[in-house]
């Protein structure tokens, strides 16, 4: 799977648990909550290889993360969904594991995996009783360093990765909309480019270029492995020496982006028509800071108050009260390098899509003019920390709030201030930041509808 919408997922959970904990909206965030910073160990291997140790919590169970720093980004030109057709591929058959067989070590020990590429970032997890780690070790040393990039993996997961886009995008009455966002609201970068890739792009790509890719950033220097959960920190130690120590890296540099967005001067219509639109939408694109900004957390807590669940601003105005749109949200997507922010509406009925804007803005401009009180403050605050909090829950969860914290700040403890800064957020840090990115900056207004020719997709 694909993950640039993580945040977003992160965003609505967060209300659903507040609500479900049964918890006042505002008992949290009424007074400032200290959370203990996770203990954990890192260190660095000499190949390279960045290991996390976070010891205990796992109810006998433990979680083994390997995130590589490859993503949508450094997918080659012309060569869309690369780092998307690896997040495949590492399933594949290595030296002395066959095809699927991360399946047979997981699920047929009551365990899981799965893995996600996104913008920044392709991430490979597990989670197994804890007496299986050193094989879940040996593993993922074994994918690391032998994976079989031959031409029946090859064309058999770029078919798997071509049928993914048909369901996600092309099916999607609505996927076409949200998958022009990144082409139309960046400029220059590549995140211009789809994270999940294009039919045209995998089509065009030879073994060639996929060993190379592979052989440019899959290797321990290019990664982190985090292992969270139920296990002897000694023994840990111990086989990661065995198993990633021997493993080598080559002497060429790791290729980086350091193409710089450039800061968008004029507005832009796009006019986007595909079959089987139900009903028309509207999708307006601003650009928005890197994640590592520290106008980030008011940015969070602007798109929760805008979006996050039934009792959020663009819902109960569009859909409840005008019932204009059948469905509205905001969005902050912000990555290591560049950051848009996204508003959208989807019409209730056959009406203009450019007739959804003015209602749209008339919410955002009253969040940043008008008073936001307190108590509404307080409650999407609750539900974001409530959330976090409820990830750390699990050794999964633990490891994957360490992950994006490497990611994005190359430090853990960024996972520890990003509570203290969330709880930080004021009132007037929401209205700055949206009078900073969003009110009267140059914006792409994309509208979608059904084409004139009523064909199927």
């Amino acid at each position: 799977m694909t993950s640039s919408m993580r945040r977003r997922d992160w965003l609505r959970l967060g209300g659903a648990l507040a609500a479900s904990a049964g918890l006042p909206g505002w008992a949290l965030a009424a007074s400032t909550l200290t959370v203990a910073p996770m203990t954990l160990q890192r260190r660095t291997l000499a190949n390279g290889l960045q290991v996390l140790a976070q010891p205990g919590g796992g109810g006998g169970s433990v979680s083994v993360q390997v995130w590589y720093r490859v993503g949508g980004k450094d997918d080659p030109k012309g060569r869309s969904g690369f780092a998307h057709l690896f997040e495949h591929l590492m399933f594949k058959s290595t030296a002395h594991l066959k095809a699927e067989q991360f399946d047979r070590l997981t699920e047929d020990v009551g365990g899981e995996n799965n893995a996600f590429t996104a913008e920044d970032t392709t991430a490979y997890f597990e989670v197994v009783p804890s007496h299986h780690l050193e094989r879940l070790l040996w593993a993922e040393a074994e994918r690391m360093s032998t994976l079989n990039v031959d031409e029946a993996n090859f064309h058999s997961e770029r078919k798997v990765v071509e049928e993914e886009y048909r369901q996600r995008v092309l099916a999607n009455p609505y996927g076409r909309l949200f998958e022009a966002m990144a082409p139309n609201g960046y400029l220059e970068h590549p995140y211009k480019r789809p994270v999940i890739g294009s039919i045209e792009d995998l089509e065009a790509a030879s073994l060639d270029d996929v060993r190379a890719f592979h052989a440019t950033y899959y290797r321990p220097d290019n990664a982190v492995l985090i292992v969270t959960g139920d296990f002897d920190p000694a023994d840990l130690d111990r086989w990661v020496d065995k198993y990633f120590g021997p493993l080598t890296h080559p002497d060429t540099p790791i290729p980086r982006v350091n193409l710089a967005e450039p800061v968008r001067e004029k507005p832009a219509q796009v006019a986007l028509t595909a079959p089987n639109v139900p009903l028309p939408a509207v999708m307006l694109i601003w650009q928005g800071p890197k994640v590592t900004s520290d106008d980030n957390p008011a940015l969070q807590v602007a798109q929760a108050l805008l979006s996050a669940g039934d009792s959020s601003r663009l819902n109960q105005a569009l859909v409840y009260r005008q019932r204009v749109a059948q469905s509205a949200g905001f969005q902050a997507d912000l990555h290591t390098d560049a950051g848009l922010l996204t508003a959208y509406a989807i019409a209730s009925g056959k009406r203009q899509p450019q007739t959804l804007v003015a209602p749209l803005m008339h919410e955002i401009e009253a969040l940043a003019r008008g008073p936001i009180p307190a108590a509404e403050l307080d409650k999407i605050k609750t539900q974001l920390l409530t959330s976090a909090l409820n990830e750390r829950q699990t050794a999964l969860g633990r490891g994957q709030a360490l992950g994006w914290a490497m990611i994005q700040y190359n430090d853990p403890t960024a996972v520890d201030r990003e509570l203290q800064r969330l709880q930080a957020v004021t009132a007037d840090d929401v209205q700055r930041v949206l009078r900073q990115y969003v009110i009267g900056r140059p914006a792409v207004t994309l509208t979608y509808t059904q084409d004139t020719e009523g064909g199927q997709g």
